[in-house]
């Protein structure tokens, strides 16, 4: 299944997406990334195994006690556009590598905005987080004042450009928050399932939850499935 992974690209939120660029190891190898976990963990050489029922057993071993390092032999690639609400959460995980596209020299296009589903209410007892939703009639008001307030934003900006003004000052009239951006990240096994924990939790904020979800289920399950079956064993379902 790891060999049509890559390129796969799974959408998110209005205009987002995820894709998977490349895997280590290569699906071409022929060395499944759990594969490569248990044999980093016995300090062989890729591709010798005990056999699949000695080699999950010690895969969960070592996920159950937290010997995690082995979980660093394997790597995801993901190419990610997601509005700057959602980047503003993922950049707080500094395991991430992060290349991003610059608003300096690439032009932002005129649908490049975050309009969201629904409008969440603050919650009453947690002063960063959000529950529940407006009635259907005020969240239609408000995403017809957010959709006016893009395009208004959206105009001054092209004007600028056509000014002559450099692209770096006329994103200045965008809204920033809201701006879709495309990023190129890395990262490995360990430190993703850190990320999965924090950002799946039900008081993780929407808009990166629901990128994290996406990673879980589309690329994470399919790349690492014992790995998967385990981290949902042990971590997220809080087994021992």
């Amino acid at each position: 299944m790891a060999d049509r992974l890559i390129g796969k690209r799974v959408p998110v939120l209005d205009k987002g997406w995820i894709e998977l660029v490349d895997l280590m190891p290569h699906p071409e190898s022929g060395i499944t990334g759990d594969l490569a976990i248990v044999n980093a963990a016995r300090v062989s050489f890729l591709g010798e195994s005990k056999g699949a029922e000695r080699d999950k057993k010690l895969l969960f071993y070592l996920l159950r006690h937290r010997h995690t390092s082995p979980f660093e032999m394997v790597e995801f690639k993901f190419r990610v556009r997601a509005p700057l609400v959602t980047w503003w959460q993922w950049v707080r995980h500094r395991t991430w590598n992060m290349n991003a596209q610059s608003g300096r020299y690439t032009p932002f296009q005129e649908d490049d905005f975050y309009v969201p589903d629904i409008w969440r209410k603050q919650s009453r007892d947690n002063k960063q987080a959000s529950e529940g939703a407006l009635l259907e009639a005020e969240s239609e008001d408000l995403t017809r004042k957010l959709n006016a307030h893009y395009e208004a934003g959206y105009r001054l900006y092209s004007e600028a450009l056509d000014k002559g003004v450099s692209k770096e000052m006329a994103r200045l009239f965008l809204p920033g928050f809201s701006v879709y951006y495309t990023w190129v990240t890395k990262i490995d096994a360990h430190n993703l399932m850190h990320f999965l924990r924090l950002r799946m939790a039900p008081d993780a904020q929407y808009e990166i939850r629901v990128y994290a979800t996406a990673i879980h289920k589309h690329f994470f399950k399919s790349a690492l499935p014992w790995t998967a079956e385990a981290f949902d064993k042990f971590i997220l379902d809080g087994g021992a």
